[in-house]
């Protein structure tokens, strides 16, 4: 059973909380497992328990509800935190930030065929490799090609679009491609290639320390609404909370609203994500949604090696934890 914790007003000088606040939030991506919890969140009525009416909106990739937030059409959203970085840096002074960690270890991968001769990083020079334009996983390559002494010239690099991206790997049009773990090997076995013959390379196993994706949050919305964020917030450490203890009751709850999609598949996509991503060994030790301020600084450092900064980079100008608990939520309750 989650204990619910919610942060007293006073303590974010909130107003009274109207009765179902109305809450768009932009997601990163597709109705796809690892969605399920948010659906949770609304049909087991925790949002509605915190005056919250919720809709989700489809996403296009992890930096697809940055500028949706920042512009204000929408009062929350899910993001990569190393592209919301960029953003902040290339457009000062814009109303978003990071407020509650989801991925603690990014689901950033090369996803490859072995029958096509990869194996490793170093298996990628020579190759070729489908990118999407937008896709987090690709935004983070260059740190991932630096830490491990790629040769990006060596390097074939197609532009894919995110329809296009797991076919071209099945029908061998190119021999691996960027994305997230959980959803571009499950995409290509569906699609017939032998999961034998695919090969993830996480690249928080090959030296890429960053965080993953996190929820933005309008800091004008934020800023008139405390108890607002707090609770939904608190809805969506609930809805994970209800995932990770029964993934297989959630899973209707996703299926509703993608009735295309594979049970069975996004059961199996949500499990890889709470396992790699979400309800890591850290989290669990010391809560979810919060950061450890030592890493996000070596993260940032990182970020630098490969992306010029035109201001010093502030890690407070990227994440805040004023509308979590201290310490996070427990997620093992």
């Amino acid at each position: 059973m989650f204990t619910r914790i919610l942060i007293a007003a006073s303590l974010l000088g909130a107003t009274a909380v109207s009765a179902q606040t109305a809450m768009p939030f932009a997601l990163d991506w597709k109705f796809e497992g690892p969605a399920a919890p948010y659906f949770a969140a609304i049909d087991n009525g925790n949002f509605a328990a915190l005056d919250l009416d919720v809709t989700v909106e489809a996403g296009n990739g992890s930096l697809d509800a940055i500028p949706k937030v920042a512009t204000g059409a929408f009062p929350v959203g899910m993001a990569d935190i190393n592209s919301l970085v960029k953003f902040l840096d290339q457009n000062p002074g814009a109303p978003v930030i990071g407020a509650m960690m989801i991925y603690d270890k990014p689901p950033f991968a090369i996803i490859g065929r072995a029958s096509q001769g990869i194996s490793d990083p170093a298996s990628l020079e020579g190759r070729i490799l489908g990118a999407p334009p937008p896709d987090g996983a690709w935004a983070q390559f260059p740190i991932f090609a630096a830490e491990n002494d790629l040769d990006m010239g060596a390097i074939t690099v197609e532009p894919v679009g995110f329809p296009t991206r797991e076919p071209m790997l099945a029908e061998g049009r190119v021999d691996a491609i960027t994305g997230f773990s959980f959803t571009s090997y499950l995409n290509a076995a569906r699609l017939g290639v032998p999961e034998d013959d695919l090969v993830t390379i996480l690249m928080a196993d090959y030296g890429v320390d960053l965080y993953g994706n996190v929820i933005i949050v309008n800091t004008d919305y934020a800023q008139e609404n405390p108890q607002v964020i707090a609770n939904f917030l608190t809805g969506v450490a609930e809805g994970w909370a209800d995932a990770i203890a029964d993934p297989a009751a959630v899973i209707p709850m996703l299926i509703a609203r993608n009735p295309a999609a594979d049970a069975e598949l996004e059961q199996r996509r949500l499990e890889l994500s709470i396992a790699d991503n979400v309800a890591t060994d850290w989290v669990m030790e010391n809560g979810f949604g919060i950061i450890d301020d030592a890493r996000m600084a070596a993260a940032l450092e990182q970020i630098a090696t490969t992306y010029e900064f035109t201001t010093t980079p502030d890690a407070s100008l990227y994440f805040t934890d004023a509308y979590l608990p201290e310490g996070g939520f427990d997620l093992s309750e």
